[in-house]
């Protein structure tokens, strides 16, 4: 039978495609602290591809979340690498592994009205699993970045993930998150800063795209090709 709970969304709902205009990105903990508990992925992959998902959020002007949970006294403040993306945006600041459980934290989301949640968290099992089930149950739609989200082990991101899924959240990766804003290649407005975040950021795709570009095309090389941003 159909569930009775007002906020409830129907179990065969789908999940529209990303765009810049219909969702908010959240970044919930991404502290030393955290950081340094994290096994089930490198964390300098972690960080590169945090930074790369801030950018992503930068470049299509969506609007951007970030929390932190006991700066001052276990955590650390938020990495400088996310903080430089985004200057003069203070982090909501939390006692409660929960963000879902602060009232800031809610009132930013209901603030800005959108209901598709793009959230990446440290740790993935508590700070990223938490929040998203509530957030559903409140009658948002999450997708979770794994990839710029870790776990204290394998077992502990990859069950947290399936928990999330199962509750009806979507995963997604912050290279998915910039293809699906960006979509068509003939969007040049964002053409060059897109090829310069994945340059910078993507690996093997990054290197094929300079690959293409300068000895298939005959273009210079990235510094000088592509305009800064």
């Amino acid at each position: 039978m159909p569930s009775t709970e007002p906020n409830a969304r129907p179990a065969d709902q789908i999940h529209s495609l990303l765009t810049p205009q219909n969702c908010t990105v959240i970044f919930i903990d991404h502290q030393p602290q955290m950081t340094f508990g994290v096994t089930s992925i490198d964390r300098q992959t972690l960080i590169n591809n945090t930074v790369a998902l801030a950018k992503t959020a930068k470049l299509f002007n969506v609007p951007v979340i970030l929390t932190t949970v006991e700066s001052k006294s276990f955590s650390g403040l938020m990495w400088p690498q996310i903080l430089e993306i985004f200057p003069g945006k203070q982090p909501i600041e939390r006692s409660s592994m929960n963000s879902w459980e602060d009232k800031n934290f809610v009132a930013e989301v209901e603030r800005i009205g959108r209901k598709k949640l793009v959230i990446a968290a440290l740790w993935t099992e508590v700070c990223l699993c938490f929040p998203a089930i509530q957030a559903m149950e409140a009658g948002y739609e999450v997708y979770a970045v794994e990839d710029a989200s870790g776990g204290t082990s394998e077992v502990a991101h990859g069950n947290a993930m399936k928990r999330i899924i199962q509750a009806g959240g979507v995963p997604v990766s912050w290279l998915q998150v910039l293809l699906e804003f960006q979509r068509d290649w003939a969007r040049r407005e964002t053409y060059d800063a897109v090829m310069k975040l994945v340059i910078d950021h993507a690996g093997a795709y990054g290197q094929g795209v300079e690959y293409a570009y300068t000895m298939v095309h005959g273009q210079p090389p990235f510094p000088k090709r592509l305009p800064a941003h």
